[in-house]
């Protein structure tokens, strides 16, 4: 695997759960988010999020609370969807969008779209909610209908895939660091890693998100994240000690 388009079509054959989440019922699997991943690029592609374009990505769970800032995960699939199905058009994705918002297309939840005022010709897409504001789309409902495919955009490991505070990363850096991650702690499809970290860190993305996608692990998250005979590593921001990985020591 050279990109994270490769590491998306590699999961539509793949067995297992890839998230894991309190207050989810069912875990969400590899051949589900796989197709999903692409349903989410075909449609940013129609908003114009293609090869050498920009998505805007605010992480956050689809109903957030006063406590919950920008970067958390919670417990929804939809910013992973985002981040993936723009890596598979070749586009980039950046993490910290600041205002006005100068990209192609913007996706965060519906309770945060006040915060963000973006630039003409930024597309609005908000999931939660549903959005009752004019001109915003339901990243749901509109993701649910759209072809399931994969994108037709070809990806490679040079193309920027990260932006996080000017910072730009590339697939082939992401994707290394994210297996270094993988090799390093043994990490295996049958085993999970626990996310507690924002990810505004490229590191959180690479040790998080793209060392268990790569192997075909799960990720966990939500409450009760922790090393505990399941998680092969927690990766939490600002952490130490036996299986614990601090983000910013990987990137």
């Amino acid at each position: 695997m050279e990109t994270l388009a490769d590491i998306v079509a590699a999961g539509r054959d793949r067995e297992g759960a890839v998230l894991t989440a309190s207050g989810r019922s069912t875990p969400y699997t590899y051949g589900e988010f796989a197709t999903n991943a692409w349903k989410a690029g075909n449609l940013l592609r129609h908003y114009g999020v293609r090869p050498d374009a920009r998505l805007a990505l605010v992480v956050g769970p689809k109903d957030p609370g006063e406590a919950d800032v920008p970067g958390r995960l919670g417990t929804a699939a939809d910013p992973l969807l985002a981040l993936l199905g723009t890596a598979a058009l070749g586009a980039t994705v950046d993490m910290t969008p600041t205002e006005p918002v100068d990209a192609r297309a913007i996706v965060l939840p519906d309770a945060w779209l006040d915060r963000y005022e973006v630039a003409p010709g930024c597309s609005r897409l908000a999931y939660g909610g549903p959005p009752e504001e004019s001109g915003v789309a339901h990243f749901e409902r509109e993701l649910w209908s759209e072809n399931p495919i994969e994108p037709p955009d070809p990806v490679g490991p040079e193309d920027p895939v990260l932006s996080v505070e000017g910072t730009t990363y590339t697939h082939e850096r992401l994707l290394a660091a994210g297996q270094s991650v993988a090799e390093e702690h043994g990490l295996t499809a049958a085993e999970s890693v626990g996310l507690d970290a924002s990810l505004t860190s490229p590191g959180a993305v690479a040790a998080g998100v793209v060392a268990p996608l790569a192997v075909g692990a799960t990720i966990r998250v939500g409450d009760g994240v922790a090393v505990d005979g399941e998680a092969a590593y927690v990766v939490r921001d600002g952490g130490s000690g036996d299986g614990v990985i601090d983000p910013k020591a990987v990137l």
